[in-house]
C-alpha cells in the first residue's frame, strides 16, 4: 500500500464511501415529509491496517452501512398511546351521537312529560271538556312517540356500529396481510445481508395504522416480527397473517372470532374495542335506562288512572299500553291505549264535573317510578349521565392526543430530517469526495509523468 497504486486505491474507497454517505443524506432530506420515515446516517470506519515488515499502513475508510436512526421503546409506547387514541376517538364520537338525541329541546322525553302534566292541570279546570280531554291524549301520544322514536334512533345507531365493527376487522385483515408481505421482504434482504431499512419504515407505518383500530403487541424473534393482540391471538408471525373473521350471534350482532375462538369480549383497546364498547355496554345501557323509566311511568299513570272513573261513569281502564313484563321493550313499545276523550277517567266519584282522580294523575309527577326517583329525576340522570360520559371521555382523549404528539415529537427528534443538518452533513460529506478525488487527480498525474519519463 505504499505504492501510488495504493495510495489511489485508498482515496478511490474514500471516494466510494464519502459517495455512499451524501446518497445517505439526500435520501434524508428527499423524505423529509414521508410518513414515518427513519433519517439514516452513514457509518464509516476506518479500513483494516496493512503489515509491511515494520510498517502498519492504513487502507482508507469503508462504508459499513447505513443505520436507520429509531427507538424500539418509544415505539412501542407510540403504539400503545395510538390504540389508547383510536378506542377514545370512537367512544367519543359514538356518546356525542346519543348526546344528541338527549339535548333540551321542544321534543326531548324531558320536555314531553312536563307537557303531559301540564295538559293533566289544564283539564282540572274544566274536566268534562272534550278538547281539554284531547289535549291529555295528545301530550300522552307525543310522550309515547318521543320514547319509541328515541329507541329507534339508538337502535339504528347500534346497526350501523355492528356494520363499522366489520368493516374494520376488514381493514385489520387488509393491514396484517400487508405487514405480513413486508416481514417476508424484510427477512429476505436481511439474510443477503442488504439494507431493509425502507421496508421497516412502511411496517412501521402500517402497525401505526393497526395500532388504531386493535390492540396491538409485537414481539421480535430471529424469524422475524410477531404481532398479537394483548390477549395472545395471533395477527402476524413473520410472512405469515391470521385474519380474523365476523359472524352474527343469537342476538343478531357480529362478534369477531380469531381461528374459531371468539375474541369480542378480550379487545381492550383501538377503535374496535371503541366501537364494542359503544353497542354492546354503552348503548344497551341507555336503551336500558329509557326500558325503566317508560315501564315505571306507564306502570304509575295506569294505576293512577284506573282509580277514577271516566266522562261516562264507568271505571277507568289502563292509560298507556302496559309494558311487557320485566320492562324489557317498554321504551320501543310504549303506546297510548285509549283514543276517545271520553275514556280519560278525570273523575273521582262518577260525575262528569268531578276532578279528583286528575290530581291522583298529578300525583304522578312526584312518585318515584323508577329506581326510587321520580320520572323528571331519573331523565334528568340520564341525560347527565350520557354528557358525563362524553366529557369524560372527551377529556381523556384530549390528555391522549397531548401525550401522542409529545411521544411523536421525541420520535421525531431521533428519527426525523433535520435540512440544517443534513445541508451541513452535505457540504463535509462533499468535501471529503472533493478531497479524495483531488488525491485521485494528483496520483494520476504522478503516474502519468512517471509513465512518460522515458519519452524525454
Amino acid at each position: 500500500m505504499s505504492s501510488l497504486f495504493g495510495t489511489m486505491w485508498i482515496a478511490v474507497g474514500g471516494m466510494l464511501a464519502e459517495q455512499g454517505a451524501l446518497d445517505a443524506a439526500s435520501n434524508n432530506v428527499a423524505n423529509v415529509n414521508t410518513p414515518g420515515f427513519s433519517r439514516q446516517r452513514p457509518v464509516l470506519i476506518e479500513g483494516d491496517p496493512i503489515s509491511l515488515g515494520p510498517l502498519t499502513l492504513g487502507s482508507g475508510v469503508v462504508l459499513q452501512k447505513l443505520e436507520s436512526l429509531r427507538d424500539p421503546i418509544l415505539e412501542l409506547r407510540i403504539q400503545e398511546e395510538t390504540q389508547q387514541q383510536g378506542q377514545l376517538d370512537a367512544l367519543v364520537s359514538g356518546m356525542s351521537q346519543v348526546q344528541v338525541m338527549f339535548t333540551t329541546s321542544s321534543s326531548d322525553i324531558g320536555t314531553q312529560i312536563s307537557n303531559f302534566f301540564a295538559s293533566l292541570n289544564q283539564l282540572s279546570t274544566d274536566p268534562a271538556n272534550v278538547s281539554l280531554r284531547q289535549g291529555v291524549l295528545t301530550a300522552a301520544g307525543n310522550l309515547a312517540n318521543t320514547f319509541r322514536t328515541a329507541t329507534h334512533n339508538l337502535a339504528v345507531q347500534q346497526a350501523n356500529l355492528d356494520v363499522n365493527v366489520t368493516r374494520v376487522v376488514q381493514q385489520v385483515n387488509l393491514l396484517t396481510g400487508q405487514i405480513a408481505g413486508l416481514n417476508g421482504q424484510i427477512k429476505g434482504m436481511e439474510d443477503r445481508h442488504e439494507n431493509a431499512s425502507a421496508f421497516v419504515d412502511q411496517r412501521d407505518v402500517l402497525i401505526g395504522q393497526l395500532s388504531s383500530l386493535v390492540d396491538v403487541s409485537s414481539v421480535e424473534s430471529d424469524s422475524g416480527l410477531t404481532l398479537t393482540t394483548s390477549n395472545g391471538t395471533a395477527l402476524v408471525a413473520g410472512n405469515r397473517s391470521f385474519p380474523l373473521d365476523t359472524q352474527i350471534d343469537v342476538s343478531g350482532v357480529q362478534h369477531i372470532f380469531a381461528q374459531g375462538t371468539d375474541i369480542t369480549g378480550k379487545l381492550t383497546a383501538g377503535k374496535l374495542a371503541g366501537l364494542l364498547q359503544m353497542r354492546d355496554q354503552k348503548i344497551p345501557g341507555v336503551l336500558s335506562n329509557l326500558d325503566a323509566l317508560a315501564a315505571g311511568f306507564a306502570n304509575a299513570v295506569n294505576t293512577a288512572h284506573r282509580s277514577g272513573f271516566d266522562l261516562n261513569g264507568a271505571a277507568g281502564g289502563d292509560l298507556f299500553v302496559p309494558p311487557p313484563a320485566g320492562g324489557q321493550g317498554a321504551a320501543a313499545s310504549m303506546a297510548v291505549q285509549i283514543t276517545d276523550p271520553a275514556l280519560i277517567a278525570a273523575s273521582s266519584d262518577g260525575s262528569p264535573d268531578s276532578n279528583g282522580n286528575l290530581a291522583v294523575l298529578s300525583a304522578v309527577h312526584d312518585q318515584a317510578v323508577a329506581s326510587g326517583q321520580t320520572a323528571t329525576d331519573f331523565y334528568a340522570n340520564l341525560v347527565f349521565g350520557v354528557g358525563s360520559d362524553v366529557s369524560n371521555a372527551s377529556a381523556e382523549e384530549d390528555a391522549s392526543q397531548l401525550i401522542l404528539r409529545q411521544l411523536q415529537d421525541q420520535r421525531g427528534s431521533i428519527s426525523g430530517v433535520s435540512l440544517d443538518e443534513e445541508a451541513a452533513n452535505m457540504i463535509r460529506y462533499q468535501r471529503a469526495y472533493e478531497a479524495a478525488a483531488r488525491m485521485v487527480s494528483t496520483v494520476n498525474d504522478i503516474l502519468d509523468t512517471t509513465i512518460n519519463l522515458g519519452r524525454y
